[in-house]
């Protein structure tokens, strides 16, 4: 660990002085690279994450678009700004990096949130101690070799594998370290922030960019199209069992859908293969690991005692071996409980039944995370007041919670979600950068240049 600090900092004052065509080119070629290799990729992901191939591929679809956006992004910040056009003074508004990066990783998009992360970093000028999570280093390996075969240079890309939290909070609290860039869970994100704070010996104060988790929940309308219900919260639900931050993980039901809407959910969540992820028709796979699925289960042991089972594992088959963990879905959920406050981050649905849409936005809004959210609704009136007060960092409407595309859905959110600005988005590079202004007075003996001789260097 002290000596990929120590590879990062000896690389910064070269990197920084990159210019920022030369730091995108990086991420251009890199993009170039895995796409070429996207299928072995998408494989590789299947094996080591039990990600289906569906999933798998768009994970490798999304990596490429995080480097072909922030390379884009780079090339737009980067050039510097004039600031006013008072005579006599010339005043330049650019950024520097903050310095040694740290990434460090989650193992549920093991491509794609690394590369947008680690590409965010490189691009603007940071070196980058990369972290993987450890469930999934083998494709963390590939995208340092790619990033090095694209023209990183030595340093700074660094490749750190390491289990457990030891070497994670060694890099957190180490003083050569100034910006840290974390995906996981929200105990994970607050330790992060925690020790961050603490920088006995710096001269600075740490960056923490952290998202950490959601406990989303999608609202269906008394006059909701219940096809489209039924489909997007199974989807959203139960895809990759579940294992997003971005998965849905409570309904709340207006009163006049609601027992049909359970009725059909059932039928349709009853309806879904688990089975391996090489499978191309599975559709719940096994969760990551022994852990996750004691967990889980632990959750659904919750659910059973404040809770009504609709869906439960006597109505489903699955694989005799693995960390398999059945689809469930709850009904008579009261707000408060377990299963309608904690994250899961397996295939469990909460549903809750509402009197009208005052009580479930209320229902909706009443967790400590603010990610994602979604609507079901033909009515113009609800769109609208649910647009206004459901307040979550992507909402989404008569369609499914999760899946933000690049540039198109920057994603991100707030109170216990995270901190920082949406990944994909126009302002997420903006973290990586610190801001300086130089005025220059550029009066001589009472004549001032014009601006045009000044805004090209003369």
């Amino acid at each position: 660990a002290e000596a990929a600090v120590a590879a990062a900092r000896a690389a910064l004052p070269a990197w920084r002085d990159a210019t920022p065509a030369e730091r995108a080119a990086v991420l251009f070629r890199a993009a170039e690279l895995m796409r070429a290799e996207a299928m072995e990729l998408s494989a590789l992901m299947t094996l080591e994450a039990a990600k289906p191939r569906r999933e798998a591929d768009g994970d490798v679809t999304e990596a490429v678009d995080f480097l072909e956006y922030y390379g884009r992004e780079m090339l737009r910040l980067g050039a510097p700004r004039r600031m006013g056009r008072a005579p006599g003074e010339h005043n330049l508004y650019f950024y520097q990096p903050r310095g040694v990066a740290l990434v460090i990783a989650p193992w549920n998009f093991p491509l794609a949130i690394l590369t947008g992360m680690t590409s965010a970093a490189l691009v603007t000028g940071n070196p980058v101690i990369v972290k993987p999570a450890s469930a999934t280093p083998v494709i963390a390996a590939h995208l340092i070799r790619l990033l090095e075969a694209a023209g990183a240079p030595p340093g700074t890309v660094n490749y750190l594998p390491a289990p457990g939290a030891e070497v994670g909070d060694f890099l957190v609290r180490h003083r050569d370290v100034d910006l840290i860039v974390f995906t996981g869970s929200m105990e994970a994100g607050l330790r992060i922030v925690s020790q961050a704070a603490q920088h006995p010996g710096r001269e600075g104060v740490k960056k923490v960019v952290a998202e950490m988790g959601g406990k989303n929940a999608i609202i269906v309308d008394a006059d909701a199209d219940l096809d489209v219900a039924v489909t997007e919260v199974v989807a959203s639900a139960f895809g990759y069992a579940g294992q997003k931050c971005s998965a849905a993980s409570r309904v709340v039901v207006l009163e006049a859908a609601h027992d049909e809407f359970v009725a059909r959910l059932v039928e349709a969540t009853r309806s879904l293969r688990t089975g391996p992820p090489e499978d191309p028709a599975t559709r719940v796979p096994p969760v990551i690991s022994a852990e996750a699925r004691e967990r889980i289960e632990s959750f659904i042991a919750a659910g059973e005692q404040e809770a009504t089972v609709a869906l439960g594992p006597a109505d489903d088959e699955r694989p005799d071996s693995g960390y398999y963990v059945s689809p469930r879905v709850f009904t008579g959920v009261r707000p408060d409980a377990v299963i309608a406050q904690e994250e899961i981050f397996g295939p469990v649905v909460a549903v809750i039944k509402v009197a009208d849409l005052d009580e479930a936005l209320t229902v909706a809004g009443g967790v400590k995370y603010a990610l994602t959210g979604g609507l079901i609704s033909r009515s113009p009136a609800t769109i609208a007041r649910v647009r206004r007060e459901f307040r979550v960092g992507n909402l989404y409407i008569n369609r499914g919670i999760t899946g933000a595309l690049v540039e198109r859905q920057a994603f991100g959110g707030f109170k216990m979600s995270g901190v920082g600005s949406k990944a994909g988005g126009p302002d997420y590079l903006l973290q990586f950068l610190e801001p300086r202004v130089v005025t220059e007075n550029t009066m001589r003996r009472g004549f001032a240049p014009s601006d045009d001789l000044l805004d090209r260097g003369l």
